[in-house]
């Protein structure tokens, strides 16, 4: 959106934030994207669990079809839009499902203000700021504090209802506007979305399995949409990947550079017909339901982590209280690792089964 580039070229006028690049300038966000790691789908690996992305994306829905009427109307409306604000609105009347859930909230055009600074992939970069984003409230996420353990989690500073591990961003354009430019953000959206739950789960030692994509954006001028997932490589230290594994995937650089993924799931023309709109469709709305999946078992994962943590401090306590000799630390660690886990088989967010 137009404000966009005026909020980044503000951005670059004040002397916290000199070194900013306009997040609209296509050439210099492509080249800055580049050197910090996020990788153009051409480049990009596709992710582990790409088929079934496209099984889930493309499935049919217990809801009724749309009509051609709608189809016929959404025609008219996308090619008479008269800016990208109208453009989103009447494109996300006709995509996307309504929110049904209280607690799982979504933000049009709001920038990520709560989002660190320069951590890799957005160094030199103004916070992302997509069109469209949808996840939970900070607050569902309770006693679990997403702010302390996880910061780059929460996307608002200050905002006690704020959008908080989101799992799905959308960038639209104009009609006929840069596509490119889009996919540009959706790539920059979704690095900052990987980041922030690869942060989370480091909380609770468990990452994903390698090349798994929880996090997905889409983009679309009205007539294209364009459907990606997004997952990282690398960094083995920090993400708890396997010793190599950036060399195992053929790259060339040093393992421990975190590299970001960009890969195309599915594509349609809303306005070549009647089933591609049915189609498009269905792909916004599945993307919606999975986004929502990875959300909720992601917040019940650190929940229970939460849980254990402080059962464990308890216990620690009520040992001391009864003059018995506080456990060493290895001590301690042996005897949970001999004991069964009552969580032994709870699902993990995002990774495969039998990993």
């Amino acid at each position: 959106m137009a404000n966009k580039k005026q909020q980044a070229k503000d951005g670059k006028n004040g002397s916290e934030h000199e070194n900013l690049v306009d997040i609209d300038d296509r050439v210099w966000l492509a080249f800055r994207a580049y050197r910090n790691g996020i990788l153009d789908p051409q480049r990009s690996q596709p992710p582990a669990n790409l088929e079934d992305l496209r099984q889930r994306f493309g499935a049919a829905r217990d809801s009724a079809s749309s009509p051609e009427s709608t189809y016929d109307f959404y025609t008219d409306t996308a090619n008479s839009a008269v800016n990208e604000a109208t453009m989103v609105y009447e494109v996300g009347v006709a995509l996307l499902q309504g929110r049904k859930t209280k607690g799982y909230r979504r933000a049009m055009n709001q920038a990520f203000t709560a989002f660190p600074k320069d951590v890799g992939f957005n160094n030199g970069l103004s916070a992302p700021q997509p069109d469209f984003v949808e996840g939970l409230d900070i607050q569902e996420y309770e006693p679990f504090l997403v702010e302390e353990e996880a910061p780059s989690g929460v996307l608002y500073k200050d905002n006690p209802h704020s959008i908080t591990l989101a799992h799905l961003a959308g960038e639209w354009k104009g009609a006929g506007k840069d596509m490119e430019r889009a996919r540009l953000q959706s790539a920059y959206d979704g690095a900052a979305l990987v980041y922030a739950r690869n942060q989370a789960l480091a909380v609770t030692g468990k990452p994903d399995s390698p090349g798994h994509a929880a996090v997905t954006t889409f983009t679309t001028d009205g007539s294209h949409l364009y459907s990606y997932a997004h997952y990282a490589t690398g960094g083995a230290a920090l993400m708890g990947y396997g010793e190599g594994q950036a060399e195992d995937e053929g790259e060339e650089h040093d393992a421990d550079a975190v590299r970001y993924h960009q890969y195309l799931v599915q594509k349609t023309n809303l306005v070549d017909s009647h089933a591609e709109f049915k189609k498009g469709r269905r792909l916004v709305r599945n993307q919606q339901d999975y986004a929502k999946e990875q959300s909720y078992e992601l917040k019940d994962c650190l929940r229970k982590q939460w849980k254990r943590r402080h059962s464990a401090v308890r216990a620690a306590l009520q040992t001391a209280a009864d003059g018995a000799p506080m456990p060493q630390p290895r001590e301690a660690a042996a005897e949970e690792a001999d004991e069964p886990s009552d969580e032994a088989d709870a699902v993990v967010p995002g990774r495969l089964a039998g990993h």
